[in-house]
């Protein structure tokens, strides 16, 4: 006969530690049958990765040493785990570098009175930061997760946070009956080694354990499972098992076939009414041993110690102190709207998405965009990786909020991911900085965009302007680095690396800061004059005048071109006289087309606007004032060109902007689809708003106010910073994307303004909006250069 242990309060069901166990029925009967070992059913289903909606991130703040992680510090061994929260779950966690993923979601499945019902899916959710200051504003990123069932029956209440000594990850969970008996069952879903094929996995009501390689997960309840079982997704896993309300088909190893797993751990009957509390530790290692150790020792800790460390309560060293430590934090939360409640969550994303091995490897975002149709099947970083544009934005805002460490540690870790002799697999040229890495440098992308070469220079000099970087400092990194960025910035030259063997003549760039087309760029020519008028003031200062000389003659000789190849005086909108987006030769009027690209048909230049001409103010290439950049803000502006081609959506009265005209980045407006479902770009696919650009037009708004002289900020704060603020989710995190309502709501049933399953938090949103604040309170932009202004802007 086959086991039934239907859970009933006070039943208890025998660990299943051996295959010879008899557990009890309900009726105190004994099973004759032995309990199957070995699940069937491998590999099981095709997997795939998340909701990258995430409402919540985490890890533990650990202290350099000497600039570097290591253990011994302040704050004792380096933890390297990090979370996140989607949907009120669990999601994407990670052990060892930034972007190995082990765990793809842990989340509950409840057997009711009246059917089964699975967190995530069939309930609400709600996300609270745990440790707040009087103010209500985070101090750490620790979070109390509530879900709710959608048909009242129960309510599931999860606290989530990272031991800050061990490699081990903390979930305290209360489960309610709040009407009718329950009986819960965790379902915890490993992707091993960054992949959801190769695991392996055995469950015990001890633990629930998973490997892949050398890699090893251990997951210890604070009290045994009433009954536990391992198999293969859509086969034999847990949540399979209970279509029918019950887990009756107990296994207690994968076997040796590796594949698409899930552990199911059964808690007992909840009686209407009532609660249950269970803690439960997450232990990551290199051996089974290793795992399950660094969990116990969570436990024997004791929980409400680990938190407090991980907060930096007291004496202690954690995020508190960090917090504490950005001594411009107060002053740019005076410039809030909120509160400062966000941005004191933006200080604590954009230092939670460092890399703790790599000490300033800042990452894109903590997420897989549009994970949940992402296949799991290989490797995959997601935005979990290394863009220099990226990181530039992220390293300025940590400046900005007073942190003086982790943009020193990124600019000395920009070495790493630039192109030189030794790099592997490099024939041509170098001196420009790779397009996407993981964080230890391994090559992902090696498509040439020339910002991304020019901000690493850019983001020197502000370092050595600030006094971080030192003049002897500065002159050993102009010969090992920043010199080798100019010369590319102004020779270019023949790219030979992967699929790569393009000639890059400056300042045509092989990709502009969206990576999808080739040739002149507003944004990417703006980024190019900063760099190289900035290389030359480094130069000068270490004793190459002669470079100095001809970058600021490359500058000069850029910025007299800036109209006659970008600026169209016959375009398709308005009175024809605005700049382009890109233009793939130096004619913007020959109506050439620019390429086709994620699923939508090429169209002429001259129909594509973009918002990247306003980087030419930001940096000091052009007054704000400037007839060119007045002649492009109508037609960038314009709400009544069709949706194909409009490119601004003011949402609940906040200016909000799409990439460009024509962007497919996005959901299909047809089917409600992910973007590039299978691997394949469709033509329905539209990309919707991006929250930063309201931040990016606030920064130009300033710069006109600053301009005439106006001492009143008011409407900057009420309309830019408050409109940023308003596409902050309930955890207080900035999204890639926001819904436009243009087409098929998806699945998720978007509001206008919603982040979408894009990527959340995304650094760079957050950055943009610290710089703002920053921005604000010094009544000056803070991505302005001064000599590049200076020269060109007056």
């Amino acid at each position: 006969m086959r086991l039934i242990p239907t859970l009933l309060a006070g039943t208890a069901l025998v660990a299943l530690g051996a295959c010879a166990s008899t557990p009890a029925m309900p009726d105190g009967s004994v099973a004759l049958d032995p309990v199957p070992s070995v699940a069937p059913g491998a590999p099981g289903a095709a997997p795939t990765w998340v909701n990258a909606a995430k409402t919540g991130a985490g890890a533990s703040y650990e202290a350099y040493v000497d600039g570097q992680y290591r253990d011994g510090g302040s704050t004792g061994d380096v933890s390297r785990v990090w979370f996140s929260i989607a949907d009120g779950v669990l999601t994407e966690t990670m052990y060892g570098l930034i972007h190995e993923a082990q765990i793809k979601q842990l989340r509950f499945a409840v057997v009711t009175e009246d059917g089964s019902s699975v967190e995530g899916t069939d309930t609400t959710h709600r996300t609270e930061y745990l440790h707040v200051d009087a103010q209500g504003r985070p101090l750490s990123p620790a979070y109390r997760v509530i879900t709710t069932d959608k048909a009242g029956r129960y309510q599931i209440e999860k606290r989530i946070f990272t031991d800050p000594e061990r490699q081990a990850l903390v979930v305290r969970t209360t489960l309610r009956a709040l009407e009718g008996d329950i009986t819960p069952y965790l379902l915890l879903e490993p992707h091993m080694a960054n992949t959801g094929v190769g695991d392996q996995g055995e469950a015990m009501t001890s633990g629930l354990f998973a490997s892949e390689g050398d890699v090893h997960m251990a997951l210890r309840p604070s009290q045994p499972f009433a009954a536990a079982s391992a198999g293969f997704v859509g086969a034999s896993d847990g949540l399979t098992d209970l279509a029918d309300g019950d887990l009756d088909a107990l296994y207690r190893t994968t076997g040796d076939a590796p594949g698409n797993i899930m552990l199911t751990g059964a808690l007992p009957t909840i009686r209407a009414g009532q609660s249950l509390t269970r803690d439960f530790v997450i232990g990551f290692g290199d051996t089974r041993a290793a795992a399950a150790a660094a969990a116990d020792a969570s436990f024997a800790a004791g929980l409400d110690e680990v938190l407090a460390r991980f907060n930096g309560e007291g004496e202690r060293v954690g995020w508190e102190d960090y917090i504490a430590s950005l001594d411009q934090l107060p002053r740019l939360a005076e410039q809030s709207t909120d509160g400062g409640r966000l941005a004191y969550a933006s200080a604590l994303m954009l230092k939670v998405q460092e890399d703790r091995t790599h000490a300033g490897a800042l990452i894109a975002s903590l997420s897989n965009p549009w994970g949940d149709t992402v296949d799991a099947s290989n490797p995959s970083t997601g935005y979990k990786a290394v863009w220099p544009r990226d990181f530039y934005q992220v390293a300025m805002a940590l400046l900005a909020l007073g942190d003086t460490e982790s943009p020193l540690a990124a600019f000395r870790y920009l070495p790493q991911v630039q192109v030189d002799a030794d790099t592997p697999g490099n024939t041509g040229a170098t001196g420009w900085f790779l397009q996407k890495t993981h964080v230890d440098g391994e090559i992902e992308w090696v498509g040439v965009q020339l910002d991304q070469t020019a901000m690493p220079i850019m983001l020197g000099w502000k370092l050595w302007k600030a006094g971080l970087v030192s003049d002897a400092e500065m002159t050993a990194m102009y010969g090992r680095m920043i010199k080798p960025a100019a010369d590319f910035l102004v020779d270019g030259g023949t790219v030979g690396i992967l699929w790569n063997d393009r000639t890059i003549t400056p300042p045509w760039t092989q990709q502009e800061r969206w990576e999808e087309q080739e040739g002149y760029s507003p944004s990417t020519t703006a980024a190019v004059i900063a760099g190289l008028t900035t290389a030359a003031e480094i130069a000068r200062a270490s004793g190459d005048p002669a470079s100095a000389d001809r970058y600021q003659a490359a500058a000069d000789d850029y910025a007299s071109k800036i109209e006659s190849r970008m600026f169209t005086t016959n375009g398709e909108w308005g009175d024809g006289r605005y700049f382009v987006r890109i233009t793939r030769n130096e004619d913007p009027n020959d109506k050439a087309p620019i390429g086709e690209n994620n699923g939508q048909p090429a169209h002429a230049e001259d129909k594509i606007i973009d918002g990247g001409f306003l980087e030419l103010v930001r940096y000091g290439v052009r007054a704000p004032g400037a007839s060119s950049i007045l002649a492009t803000l109508p037609e960038y502006d314009d709400q009544t060109r069709e949706d194909r081609f409009r490119v601004r959506y003011d949402v609940n009265g906040v200016p909000a902007f799409r990439r460009y005209g024509n962007d497919g980045y996005g959901e299909q407006t047809d089917t409600g689809g992910n973007y590039g479902v299978g691997g394949e770009m469709h033509p329905g696919q539209r990309g919707r708003l991006w929250p930063f650009f309201t931040g990016e037009r606030g920064h130009y708004e300033l710069s006109v106010r600053l301009a005439r002289g106006e001492s009143d900020l008011t409407p900057i704060r009420n309309v830019y910073v408050r409109g940023m603020e308003s596409f902050a989710n309930g955890g207080l995190l900035l999204p890639e994307q926001a819904w436009d309502g243009v087409g098929h709501p998806t699945a998720h049933d978007y509001e206008l303004g919603q982040g979408t399953n894009s990527a959340t938090p995304l650094a760079w949103t957050h950055a943009e909006y610290v710089k703002l604040l920053r921005s604000l309170a010094d009544r000056a932009v803070w991505d302005r250069y001064a000599p590049v202004e200076e020269r060109y802007a007056r």
